[in-house]
């Protein structure tokens, strides 16, 4: 079976490096899971950006956002769960930057789907979202 459609959605402004880290991560064998990151590989022109994010988010499985100290100035974060929630694809974050149950998280983003960054939670999440897929 191929490996799960996955949309990282982050800070590009202040979790670059989480984002890098966390889709390298999904890549080494001994980690408990893996999926194909669908996620912009560059920065895009704002005219074009929703519509292709938009576009990439409807065909994956899943969003995962990494949720760092700085959500409350992520716009782009937030359009991306809003897209995610129309195409009816589950979402999920992963506390990372310092961040933690006391931060501040993107709207849309519910606080009981934000887990702390622990490579069996994120497993687990994973496969919840992919049975959660499959239900619908």
């Amino acid at each position: 079976m191929a490996d799960p459609r996955g949309f990282v959605s982050f800070d590009i402004d202040n979790n670059e490096d989480e984002k890098i880290f966390f889709v390298g991560q999904s890549k080494n064998k001994k980690t408990p899971f893996s999926f194909e990151d669908w996620s912009s590989k560059s920065s895009l022109p704002q005219a074009q950006w929703e519509g292709i994010i938009e576009e990439k988010i409807s065909k994956c499985n899943f969003v995962v956002v990494l949720s760092g100290k700085s959500m409350a100035s992520a716009t782009g974060v937030t359009k991306e769960i809003r897209f995610a929630n129309s195409a009816s694809v589950p979402v999920f974050g992963v506390y990372v930057g310092g961040a933690d149950t006391n931060s501040t998280l993107p709207d849309g983003l519910p606080r009981n789907r934000t887990i702390n960054w622990d490579w069996d939670a994120i497993a687990s999440a994973i496969k919840q979202v992919m049975q959660e897929g499959k239900n619908k």
